[in-house]
């Protein structure tokens, strides 16, 4: 079964779900700031998305700008930070098995779940 991190306060992670919802496809919502991921299942999903810890942070968001954006930080630091605050993980994230997509653009993840 598909998983989906999923913000409900996010439009493109609400259109997201009616995507999937509109595909009959069965999957688990994970409203990871009620549930964060730890340390150990977001280096998983960072794998599932083969993509860096840097390349999941929502650049933008205020706390990211303010308190980390210009701190030379490791791979491990960032998951640690991202773990500590859910609110920068760029949303939303399809999970199937062993593949993750972050579902932005319907295209790419229209690709995704036909896989």
């Amino acid at each position: 079964m598909m998983q989906i991190y999923h913000n409900p306060r996010c439009g493109k992670s609400r259109n997201c779900l009616a995507f999937l919802e509109n595909k009959n496809i069965e999957f688990e919502i994970i409203k990871y700031l009620e549930t964060p991921p730890t340390v150990e299942q977001l280096t998983i999903l960072l794998k599932k998305l083969n993509l860096e810890p840097q390349e999941i942070v929502r650049q933008k968001e205020k706390l990211w700008v303010e308190t980390y954006k210009n701190k030379n930080l490791n791979n491990q630091e960032l998951i640690e930070i991202l773990v500590a605050n859910p609110i920068l993980i760029e949303r939303p994230i399809v999970i199937n098995q062993n593949r993750a997509i972050i579902g932005r653009e319907f295209d790419k993840l229209e690709a995704f779940v036909q896989e």
